[in-house]
């Protein structure tokens, strides 16, 4: 009897351990901000400190002799997570069209880029080549180059990505990868990609890579874009019976904004904005899972 208990221990214990081996790398993989990883805050060349979106925050301005990368094993050790949020708040030049982040493998393989302008490009590319290029997913009608701050939050999760934009606008497209997709262990790039002249040139004051896609939905419930004795952004209710008020300060830009609407293929979530008086605009809403 002794000898059977001994041999169900012993039997749990190699259970346990090979669970354990099975168990994925980036498993525990904890949450990472880039721009503290890429020394943002030490203001490396090409790099200085700005106002953010709250008059409290601080932002960074990158121009383009900024050169910022590092190993990405220095920034996930256990492994990149194979379902993640991308979170990012974002003010990029008028009219540009370059990449915010880019990782390659150590075959200097693109494996995973998000590229703003108009329109909007997620990049991803597995250990077996997946999706090809003309899967690649693209957010048509959209634009993150007008000029504007914007919160953007990515969602990667099985064979789709969702990208949200101010918690208002939230579009999903397939990402058909691998079903044990890996990307491999190279060098992540702020703004820029390898042999290529384009480069992110604006203000940026937040981008992190965190494991699942929780993060992503829930931002819009953390981050709400209000301040303390400055300008808010708040919602209006009422479309009509709204009048024009006379101009106030409004909040440094990089350039004079380019009015641009969303096509109609875009889901609008919320309620319905209208004009607001100038340094005012909407506060984030609430966001979740499909």
């Amino acid at each position: 009897m002794e000898r059977c208990s001994r041999c169900h221990h012993l039997l749990l214990l190699v259970l346990l351990l090979l669970g354990l081996s099975a168990a994925p790398a980036w498993a525990g993989t904890a949450p990472v901000d880039v721009l503290r990883a890429l020394r943002f805050p030490a203001l490396p060349d090409g790099v200085r400190r700005a106002r953010g979106i709250c008059p409290a925050d601080v932002a960074y301005r990158v121009s383009r002799p900024a050169q910022l990368s590092a190993p990405t094993r220095q920034l996930f050790p256990g492994g990149f997570p194979k379902d993640f949020s991308l979170l990012t708040a974002v003010r990029a030049r008028p009219g540009l069209q370059a990449p915010l982040l880019t990782l390659y493998s150590a075959q200097g393989v693109r494996q995973l880029g998000l590229e703003l302008g108009r329109p909007v490009r997620f990049l991803y590319e597995d250990q077996t080549g997946r999706p090809q290029p003309p899967a690649q997913p693209v957010f048509r009608g959209l634009s993150l180059a007008d000029g504007k701050w914007h919160r953007v939050a990515v969602a990667v999760k099985g064979q789709s990505v969702t990208l949200i934009i101010d918690c208002k606008k939230r579009v999903t497209r397939p990402l058909p990868r691998s079903a044990r997709p890996v990307l491999d262990t190279g060098v992540i790039i702020f703004g820029a990609r390898i042999l290529d002249e384009e480069v992110f040139e604006g203000d940026i004051q937040e981008l992190s890579i965190i494991p699942g896609v929780q993060a992503a939905y829930e931002s819009c419930d953390q981050k709400e874009l209000e301040c303390e004795g400055g300008w808010r952004e708040r919602p209006q209710r009422q479309p009509s019976h709204r009048t024009q008020r006379s101009p106030k300060q409004q909040p440094p830009r990089l350039h004079r904004p380019q009015n641009q609407e969303p096509q109609a293929q875009v889901r609008e979530l919320g309620a319905p904005q209208t004009a607001a008086r100038p340094g005012e605009g909407s506060r984030l809403g609430s966001c979740s899972p499909p």
